[in-house]
């Protein structure tokens, strides 16, 4: 099956009517936020969105993507591929509804002017929130050697002694004693 473009904006309550999915991509050109956060966006991002109507009526936007990005090692500082995949369920927030009143199950989704949903927007919020707050190689793929790293104390045969800075005082003390 060949994949298509996923629509920039689509009304969530004409399509949730319409049960319509989508399974496509989204160009590495649409996803500009996402490239400023990272080193580089490797491929296009695949897309699978469903649009349906719950128990309660509400619609439903359900989904998950992934896309593969470069980011740089905190560790050593080197390039590494990171597959960002992410899953998520919406409902449009009309204006009716308050985070509180909308169920756990779901977050809200804003409505444009003409009541649609920028569905571009939406998955490169997920994949900009589903980032790694540190980036980091795997330990083994890494080429700093963990054992060099040093946390919490320094070790005692890098400490050095060094002549306490107030013996100077307490020499004077003496001496205005006297």
């Amino acid at each position: 099956m060949q994949k298509v473009k996923i629509p920039r904006t689509v009304d969530p309550s004409k399509a949730a009517q319409k049960r319509l999915d989508y399974d496509g991509i989204i160009q590495v050109s649409l996803l500009k936020r996402l490239a400023e956060s990272v080193e580089g966006v490797k491929r296009d991002a695949e897309v699978t969105l469903s649009f349906d109507l719950d128990e309660q009526r509400l619609v439903v936007i359900s989904g998950k993507a992934n896309v593969e990005v470069d980011l740089e090692c905190q560790r050593c500082n080197e390039n590494f591929t990171h597959v960002c995949e992410v899953q998520f369920v919406y409902t449009p927030n009309k204006g009716e509804k308050t985070e509180e009143e909308a169920p756990e199950e779901y977050d809200l989704v804003d409505l444009n002017e003409y009541g649609e949903c920028d569905l571009i927007q939406l998955v490169e919020d997920e994949f900009l929130l589903n980032l790694p707050q540190i980036a980091m190689h795997d330990v083994s793929d890494c080429s700093v050697n963990t054992h060099n790293l040093v946390f919490g104390d320094i070790p005692e045969e890098i400490e050095e002694d060094k002549p306490n800075p107030f013996e100077v005082l307490k020499s004077l003390k003496a001496k205005t004693k006297e």
